[in-house]
C-alpha cells in the first residue's frame, strides 16, 4: 500500500505536469465557435482518452522499459531531466507559446470534431511530460494495490482537469494574463523541485546497483 506522502507526491506531480490553468485558455482557443454542450463533449472525450493513455503507461510502462533493457533508475534520471526542462519552459513562459502553436497548427489540419483526440488528449494533456511522470511514479509503486491507487490518482487529476475545462471561460477571466503568468511560474518552480528529486532518486538507484570497484 502506497503511503500518503507517495500519493500526494504523485497527485502533485501529475497535476502540475498536466497544468489545468495553462490548458484552459488553449482549450477556449481550440473550441472557438462551439456551444457549451459541444465544449463539454470535447473536454470529456479528451480527458477520457488521456486517462486511458496514462493508465496504460502506469500499468505497462515499466514492462516496456524492461524489454528495452532500461533500468527504472536510468529512466528516473532521464524523466527527471525532461520534467525539469518542462518546468524551465513554464517558468520562462516558453511552454505556453509552444502549446498555442501546436493548437493553432492542429486546427488547420484536423476536423473540429477530432480535436478532442489531437491535439487535446495528445499531446496537450497526455504529453511527454505527463507520460514520463506516470512511468516514474509507477516505478515506485510495484504492488497491484499500489498500481490501483495510482490509477485512482490519475483519474482524480484528470477529473480536476475536466472540471477546469468546463469552467475554462470563467477561469481565464478570473486569472487574467497576470494571474496565469504568476500561477504558471509557481507551478514551474514546484515541478522543478519534483524533477530534481526524481534525478536524485535515479542517481541513488543507479549508483546503488553498480558493482563495487
Amino acid at each position: 500500500m502506497a503511503s500518503a506522502d507517495q500519493l500526494i507526491n504523485a497527485f502533485t506531480t501529475l497535476l502540475v505536469t498536466i497544468d489545468p490553468p495553462g490548458l484552459a485558455p488553449i482549450f477556449l482557443g481550440l473550441t472557438t465557435g462551439m456551444s457549451r454542450s459541444q465544449r463539454k463533449q470535447v473536454a470529456l472525450r479528451g480527458s477520457i482518452i488521456a486517462f486511458v493513455i496514462l493508465a496504460v503507461f502506469a500499468l505497462f510502462g515499466a514492462s516496456v522499459l524492461g524489454v528495452l533493457g532500461i533500468s527504472i533508475g536510468a529512466f528516473r534520471i532521464a524523466g527527471g531531466l525532461l520534467l525539469f526542462w518542462i518546468a524551465f519552459e513554464m517558468v520562462f513562459e516558453k511552454r505556453q507559446d509552444r502549446k498555442e502553436k501546436t493548437s493553432t497548427a492542429a486546427i488547420t489540419v484536423d476536423h473540429i470534431h477530432n480535436i478532442s483526440v489531437f491535439p487535446l488528449a495528445i499531446p496537450l494533456i497526455a504529453g511527454p511530460g505527463a507520460i514520463s511522470a506516470t512511468i516514474l511514479i509507477a516505478g515506485s509503486m510495484q504492488g497491484s494495490f499500489e498500481r490501483a491507487q495510482l490509477i485512482v490518482v490519475i483519474a482524480s487529476s484528470l477529473l480536476l482537469l475536466f472540471l477546469a475545462l468546463l469552467i475554462a471561460d470563467r477561469l481565464d477571466r478570473f486569472l487574467g494574463v497576470t494571474g496565469r503568468a504568476i500561477l504558471t511560474r509557481l507551478l514551474g518552480v514546484i515541478l522543478a523541485a519534483l524533477a530534481t528529486q526524481f534525478v536524485v532518486d535515479g542517481l541513488k538507484s543507479t549508483l546503488g546497483t553498480m558493482p563495487a570497484g
